[in-house]
Formats: structure tokens, sequence, C-alpha cells
């Protein structure tokens, strides 16, 4: 039975070189056009078995390998590591995968979610310890890697092995018995570590190897070609008046003439193909084909793409067309599992969203509405349902995707990026300032700490009512607020507020203005340069203190001050 070629993904911290080491197997150059220098969309590159027999020939023979598989297809997963979720009909649409980490900066948060996920789907997987290249004094003398390494000056192999070590030790901490891959003498037990360099190529070959001895010990009767063409959609275009999709055949044989059903957001879709592409090795272009076997790239022109979405599984129209239709909807409503309260997030693409979806998912964040596509008026009026009931939820998650025109609401906070990490950055901060909004409009009806100092030559008027300027010290002051001296003995109420001719009902730190006090003589019962605080009873410091993480540290610190004054004529106080 003929096999097909394993699919590898490549996942790991972004920024860690994932990118530029697929460029350098496939020669061309695409880490710099991606937003933010980051792979938002996943692209497939297929490198045969000629090529791989051609760079590594020596070297396969070194480790005994007899190389049976017709090549790899590598999809180059975006740079977060829940991108290796993108699925098929029942996995995970890679067999296998190369973690890459950069051994400069070690394991970081996005590798070990990378590491989660492989373990998860039981993805067997070897590690590029990628960017050897920046170690300080590194030169490629040798193009065999283990004699380069070695040739080093004393220096450099010094630095090396630090870095080296620190990796294995995170990698034993993490639960696995990982060495560098020409130590190994079991690889099945142990996980095999290959430094090399994306910029200068070092180390590639020994990476094709371990991944050809690792295909061929762990997949032997995975890899058998089906009888069904089964896929996975990774991309939608409109290109010079028509439209295909990119996709990965992950199984069986696609013909032109197959009609294919295609899974909806809503409900399946059948089409026919009006042309049939696959992709060349190393990214060299498309062409036409009257059949195409797994594992492939190809693309399809279709008369429509309505109702397609990237990341959709698609299978070729066979046998009991219900069965299979429920079966690849079964695929969509297990990965995007709504919650009855959250917030609603809008993506590009299936594999996009089920991502966002997933990472939320682990910050904590629960999704009420999720969708494909731009942001509507729909989903505004959705997140301004949840203003009164929920408002840590009133917000919208866009991710690569924007905002349809005229339909926005200064009430409801749209989170828009092309970079999936940022998002996620973006809504923790954005939540954590609302919670704080929220609390302190709690607060609203306590008396907050305030503190005033009496300017100079600014009495307007000495009594019924005393008119005087005042700055603001530390806090907000509104009107109705009771004030104290500093003795703690209590002035009168704030009758009214007064800044450049404008009466006011608050205003804030360092503000200058003109408050009115009735019954108060200006002169006798306040003076030029005195402070006032506001007046706060036991009971409003009692809620205060308990919600001082909503205060500032100056609020607090006066809170304290107020709390010291009010000792001075009620010994209960405290703090």
């Amino acid at each position: 039975m003929k096999i097909r070629q394993p699919i590898v993904t490549v996942a790991g911290h972004v920024d860690h070189g994932k990118t530029t080491i697929l460029d350098s197997i496939r020669g061309t150059c695409v880490a710099g056009k991606e937003a933010g220098a980051i792979t938002q969309k996943i692209s497939f590159t297929q490198v045969p078995s000629d090529h791989i027999k051609e760079k590594c020939g020596s070297l396969l023979e070194k480790f005994g390998i007899d190389l049976e598989i017709p090549g790899f297809l590598f999809i180059d997963t975006p740079g977060h590591a829940a991108f290796t979720n993108l699925r098929k009909r029942g996995g995970a649409l890679a067999d296998l995968a190369v973690l890459v980490v950069d051994i400069n900066e070690g394991i970081m948060e996005q590798t070990r979610e990378s590491i989660e996920v492989l373990r998860m789907n039981k993805i067997p997987f070897i590690v590029a310890l990628n960017k050897v290249d920046r170690i300080a004094g590194w030169k490629k003398i040798h193009e065999d890697l283990r004699e380069n390494i070695e040739s080093q000056n004393e220096f450099t192999k010094k630095d090396f092995e630090k870095k080296f070590y620190n990796i294995l030790g995170s990698f034993n901490a993490l639960g696995f018995d990982s060495e560098i891959f020409y130590r190994i003498g079991n690889f099945s037990k142990q996980l095999a570590l290959i430094p090399c360099s994306g910029k200068t190529c070092e180390g590639l070959p020994e990476l094709m190897v371990m991944l050809a001895g690792l295909a061929q010990r762990f997949l032997k009767g995975k890899l058998n070609i089906g009888e069904q063409g089964k896929g996975t959609i990774l991309e939608i275009k409109k290109e010079k008046g028509f439209t295909c999709i990119e996709a990965i055949l992950y199984d069986g044989r696609l013909k032109k003439e197959d009609e294919i059903i295609v899974a909806g957001f809503e409900e399946p879709v059948v089409i026919k193909m009006r042309s049939l592409f696959e992709a060349l090795p190393f990214g060299r272009g498309y062409e036409l084909r009257e059949e195409v076997i797994a594992a492939a790239g190809i693309r399809l022109q279709l008369p429509t793409t309505e109702g397609l979405v990237p990341g959709m599984p698609f299978a070729v129209k066979t046998g009991d067309i219900d069965e299979l239709k429920q079966e690849l909807q079964k695929e969509i409503s297990e990965s995007i599992k709504l919650d009855k309260k959250g917030i609603i997030v809008k993506a590009e693409g299936l594999g996009s969203l089920e991502a966002l979806i997933d990472l939320l998912r682990k910050n904590g964040i629960k999704i009420s509405k999720a969708g494909i596509g731009n942001v509507t008026r729909g989903n505004v009026v959705s997140a301004i349902a949840n203003l009164e009931t929920q408002p840590l939820n009133a917000v919208i998650v866009a991710f690569n995707v924007t905002i349809e025109e005229e339909i926005g609401d200064e009430r409801i906070h749209v989170i828009e990026s092309e970079i999936i990490y940022h998002i996620i950055e973006e809504l923790a901060k954005w939540r954590e300032k609302k919670a704080i909004e929220i609390e302190r409009k709690k607060l609203e009806k306590v008396t907050m700490p305030c503190k005033l100092k009496i300017l100079r030559n600014c009495c307007f008027r000495q009594s019924k009512p005393a008119v005087f300027g005042v700055r603001i010290e530390i806090g907000t002051l509104k009107s109705g607020v009771r004030l104290m001296n500093s003795d703690g003995n209590e002035i009168a109420k704030v009758k009214g507020m007064q800044h450049e001719s404008k009466n006011i009902d608050k205003a804030g730190q360092g503000k200058e203005l003109a408050i009115s006090l009735p019954k108060v003589t200006f002169g006798r019962q306040v003076k030029e340069d005195d402070f006032l605080y506001s007046n706060i009873n036991e009971d409003e410091f009692r809620i205060l203190r308990e919600n001082k993480k909503y205060l500032s540290k100056e609020e607090i610190s006066l809170l304290q001050e107020i709390a010291q004054i009010k000792r001075k004529i009620k010994a209960t106080w405290g703090i």
C-alpha cells in the first residue's frame, strides 16, 4: 500500500525563528512580510525525498536510515502554540512536530504551551535549538554540525554548553529525558535536541535526518493512504476574477471531477471544483492536475467561496452524504463551544477562531458569541446588552478582521490586532482597568479621601458664605463633601465649586478652584495656608480600608493621615 508524506508542524514561542528555518529549507523569504514579523496564516512547504537524500545522504547512512517516506509536508504554524490545534477528522492534522527554541532565550511560556499541545495530541517531536549563530564568537567552520560545535574557540564552546545544559535541565524538569542528537542511544525513549541556525543553515541537514528517523520509527502503518479524499482549508483567496481555496489534502485522493463537502459554520456546503492544482516542492507555485494524492498542498478553483472559512474540514462526496455531513459538522461543534455569559469574539477563519477561543479560555475568559468575518452592528448590539449585567464582557475581540463602517459605539471597546498575543495582553489590561472603574463607581456613595490647601490672597468673600481659593493636593473634591481641619474638627459642607468662572460638581488632584462654605468666617475657622480634609466617618473609613486596592497610593497615604488626625479626638480609629 502506498504511503503518504508525513505532515510536520513547526511550533514554538513567538519570534524564535520557526518561519526562518523553513525559509532556509525552501529558499524563500516570508518572515519579514508578516504582521509584526510573526506568521499569522498557516502555509505549507513540500520537501521531496530526493532532496532529503541529496542534502543528507551521508548523514542518513551514518544514522542507518533507509529512507522510505516520499518526503515531508511542513506546516508553518502562526506565532502561538494554540495554532497547532489545527485539526483533521479524528485528531491533529500534524503527524510530527519540530519544536523551535531560541538557544539564547531558552524555554518560554508559549514553548511550554506548545509542548502541552503536542503531548495532548500525542505528536512525536524533536527540538530545533535555533540561533546558534548569535552565540558570541560563533563561526561556521565545518558543514558537519558535531565537528563545527567541537571546533569553536573555548570561550564560545563554554557559552554554548552553558546555554545548552540550561535548556536540557528545563526539558528534564518537564519530564523529558533529552540529549543532543548525536549522543542519543534510544530515540524512542529520549528527546533529540538539534542545535541549528535558520540564518546560516547550520544543523538543518541533521534536523531533516532526525525527522526522517522519527517518521520511520513512530509512523509505520499510520501513513497508508485511504480511499476517500479528506482535507482542511487553510486560506481563501480571490485573484484575477476567480475565487479559490488553498488546502491540505491529508488523506486519500482528489480528482478534478469530484464534488467536495465542506463543513460550514452553520451547515455543510457541497461544491463542484472548476480546476485542481497541486503545490510544487519548496513553495514554487502550483501546477494543474487531473488528480492529487495525499499528502499535498492544493489549490482549488471554485465557482463560489460563499459559506467557506479557513480551518474548515472537507471530504470528497461519496457514500452516505447525510452521514458524511453530520461527521463534518461534529468537528465544528466540538471545537467551538460557547458559554451563556462572556465576550464576543470575531476572527478571519476557523483555525484563528479556535486558537483565540482556546487562548482566552486558558486565561479565564468566557465567550458567549463567536464568529467568522468582520465586526457587525449585531455584534455591537450584543456587547451593549452586556453593559448592565456583565460590564467586564462589554467588549469585542477582533483578530485580523475589521469593523464595518458606522457601527461604532463609544460605550463598547473593540480590541483589534493582527497579532494574537497582542489581543490577549490588551484584553487583560482593559479588564483590569474596567474592574477598577466598576469598583470605584461603587465607592462613589462613600466620602473619598481628599486634601486641600487654602491659597494666599484668594479670599473672595469673608462670610455668608465664605468663598476662597484652594488647591487640591490629593484626591478628588466633590460638591457636598464635609470638610474638617487638621485638628479633626468639622468645618462645613462644600456648598459650591467654581473653576474659571464655571460652576462644577467635582475637581481632581492639582486643580485650583474657588469653594464656598456656609456658616464659616474666613480668618477665624479657616486661614491662608491651612489644610482641609474630607471628613470621613468610621463606617466610610472601614469600607475604604477594605477596598484600598482600588485607591491610588496617594489616596491610601492620605487615608492614613486622616486616621491619625481622627485618633487625636477618638482613640478607636486605626489602620
